[in-house]
């Protein structure tokens, strides 16, 4: 492939993400005041604690790649129904908010999208009206009512799309067996942090699991449910969707500890606190030499890691080739997911294959 055609489709796709988000960050603005109103006239000037939190993490905007990819799969179709797709997309971009405060809370994060996680704005919510007891507690507590409140409007929202109940039916369970497969995902996640190791295969699956389906596979795929898509053709875009999602995650974890803090929206020390097993740390781990590795496996975790310590782990992950080999591998996957898309013969809308094909293309020089 030329570098004029790449830079073509990725020039695509950055355009059409742009008009995406915009409609997609139209709708979610309107909607919040739909909902600021009605919690207020419904529940109380207390309901407003978690619902305000929620639509502050909503409003902050993000790529909005999941709503986008639902829009693009329903357009490669065919579909023409603008406002209802918008809402869909409003819907899986409340379903992604339900689960970054979730992932936020089980990561012990503080910052979210360069601002601070709901159940720390939760916490200095209540440290500042000087309520009782503990204010961690608190903002945890109500911040799972708002991951409550954000799943289950935008499971209300889908239900009452403007299409036949059968394809509403059918795009409701695909989304909520990808939400049980990345909650799989995360918890391997999770363990894997714990146990202090994770074989090559433990962090493929959470790839797989916790990132290629919710991120990727699904929303483009309840895109093309809701445009009528047949089986075979939600199959065929299966390959592209978890090449592309396992690029994604492993370009999210290179970003995650070499990019800023303003390109990924938290600390870069966080990953190696959290202790999380990643294609770096594993690779890093099988090649160092007894030192470093000691070392790393000392750091990975430690929550009082100070920056020259967290320097000399960059530093680790640059000289044993572990930078290298992650790069390399999701370029390996880049370059599958081109490959499959592209070879599809069904009758679909070509600007949507090349916003695709710039999804994965933009993978390479992302920095956020």
């Amino acid at each position: 492939m030329s570098a004029n055609l790449a830079s073509k489709e990725v020039e695509v796709f950055t355009r059409k993400l742009g008009e995406y988000k915009k409609i997609i960050d139209t709708e979610i603005e309107n909607y919040s005041k739909v909902i600021q109103k009605t919690t207020l006239q419904e529940y109380g000037v207390n309901s407003r604690i978690p619902t305000d939190a929620l639509l502050d993490l909503l409003a902050r905007g993000g790529k909005r790649i999941r709503g986008s990819l639902a829009i693009a799969g329903y357009e490669m179709l065919g579909g023409k129904d603008k406002k209802m797709i918008t809402q869909a997309a409003c819907a899986l971009e409340m379903v992604h908010a339900y689960l970054l405060i979730m992932d936020d809370i089980q990561d012990r994060s503080e910052y979210r999208r360069g601002k601070k996680a709901v159940h720390i704005k939760l916490a200095d919510y209540h440290h500042s009206k000087r309520m009782s007891g503990s204010s961690y507690h608190f903002g945890v507590a109500i911040a799972l009512n708002a991951m409550g409140i954000s799943n289950h409007i935008a499971q209300v929202i889908i239900t009452e799309l403007d299409v036949p109940n059968e394809l509403k039916l059918k795009a409701l369970k695909s989304l909520n067996q990808t939400v049980v497969i990345t909650a799989h995902g995360q918890t391997s996640d999770i363990v894997n942090e714990v146990n202090g190791e994770a074989s090559k295969q433990d962090i493929e699956n959470v790839l797989e699991w916790k990132t290629a389906y919710y991120t990727v596979l699904n929303p483009l795929t309840f895109g093309m449910i809701l445009a009528g898509a047949s089986d075979k053709e939600t199959k065929a875009v299966k390959e592209y969707a978890m090449n592309t999602g396992r690029a994604f995650q492993i370009t999210d974890d290179i970003l995650g500890t070499f990019g800023t803090e303003f390109e990924s929206g938290k600390s870069p020390s966080d990953d190696i606190k959290e202790g999380k097993r990643t294609l770096l740390t594993f690779y890093a781990l099988e090649h160092a030499n007894n030192a470093d590795k000691n070392f790393l496996i000392q750091m990975l975790g430690n929550q009082k890691i100070t920056q020259s310590e967290f320097y000399r782990c960059k530093d680790i992950l640059i000289e044993t080739g572990a930078l290298d080999f992650a790069t390399k591998e999701a370029k390996i996957c880049i370059d599958k997911a081109v490959n499959s898309i592209k070879k599809q013969k069904f009758n679909w809308e070509y600007e949507n294959i090349n916003f695709l094909v710039g999804l994965a293309q933009n993978l390479i020089n992302r920095s956020s």
